[in-house]
């Protein structure tokens, strides 16, 4: 069972560390912490219906609906220890996407990655390059053992995102999600931290 309690040492570093949060860069994207500035910017990819398809929740049908999701994502940042980050372009800081944790258990070093983005933005490596991003922040900056991610097999693209970023494919999962009112499929990637360092230097 996932542990809901933020380890003593993790709980003593966001209380004393001034850098917790601080933004991830990588060669095209900023991640860093979301603020509540971004709900124009959330909103306008959160209603695509077709970004919306393969994720948990559904497209947005207002910017009310964008701000009460950046509040519980803001929330869980403060509680859970492990960031949820908004996706930006280097040269906009423009919220384009997020990645972050769907659940995380500390007792056992493990979580599963969630992430979704801006259609306009698909199709060019940039949530490969973000998912890279999380990995080495999730197994080095957060000493977790294990990262996996499902994705509806009705949705390649998704693990294709995985794969390219080091993460190797574990299984099928019959009809293990049941949302938007219907049974899904689903692919299993992971990666634990040793096999991932040794691919990535």
């Amino acid at each position: 069972m996932a542990s809901a309690r933020l380890p003593l040492a993790l709980r003593w570093q966001r209380l004393l560390d001034p850098a917790w949060g601080r933004a991830i860069t990588t060669p095209r994207l900023t991640l860093r912490p979301p603020r509540m500035a971004d709900a124009v910017a959330f909103f306008a990819y959160a209603k695509d219906e077709q970004v919306a398809r393969y994720v948990l929740w559904d497209s947005h049908l207002s910017l009310r609906d964008s701000r009460l999701a950046l509040r519980a994502i803001r929330q869980g940042n403060r509680t859970r220890g492990i960031i949820t980050f908004a996706i930006c372009p280097r040269q906009s800081d423009q919220l384009i996407g997020t990645i972050g944790p769907v659940w995380v258990d500390w007792g056992n070093r493990a979580c599963e990655v969630g992430f979704s983005m801006a259609r306009a933005h698909w199709g060019q490596g940039l949530m490969t390059e973000a998912l890279s991003a999380f990995l080495r922040y999730a197994f080095f900056d957060l000493g977790l053992n294990r990262v996996e991610g499902q994705y509806d097999l009705r949705n390649p693209a998704s693990g294709r995102v995985m794969h390219k970023a080091g993460m190797a494919y574990e299984g099928k999962l019959r009809q293990r999600l049941f949302y938007k009112g219907e049974y899904a499929d689903v692919g299993l990637y992971a990666v634990i931290r040793e096999v991932w360092a040794s691919s990535a230097m």
